[in-house]
């Protein structure tokens, strides 16, 4: 499939055909990368995703206190132990 590049105000853009945008999923907010083969454009990651799962699986096994706490330098200087 072939698109043109157009103008879009002081901008340049492409009109993405709607086929392509709901075979590859893409939607909302996007990030787009410059690679060897042009311009890939892709969903943008959400803050935190998986963290649910993460959280999920650590009840479950009861695995909370394989979370080891490295103390920081501040915490090293201010915190009474």
């Amino acid at each position: 499939m072939r698109s043109q590049i157009i103008q879009i105000g002081n901008s340049q853009g492409i009109r993405i055909p709607k086929i392509l945008l709901e075979q590859s999923g893409i939607s909302g907010e996007v990030e787009i990368d410059v690679s060897d083969r042009g311009i890939l454009i892709r969903n943008a990651a959400t803050p935190r995703s998986g963290w649910d799962e993460a959280f999920r699986t650590i009840a479950e096994n009861d695995a909370d206190d394989t979370v080891e706490s490295v103390p920081n330098e501040f915490e090293k200087r201010e915190w009474q132990w």
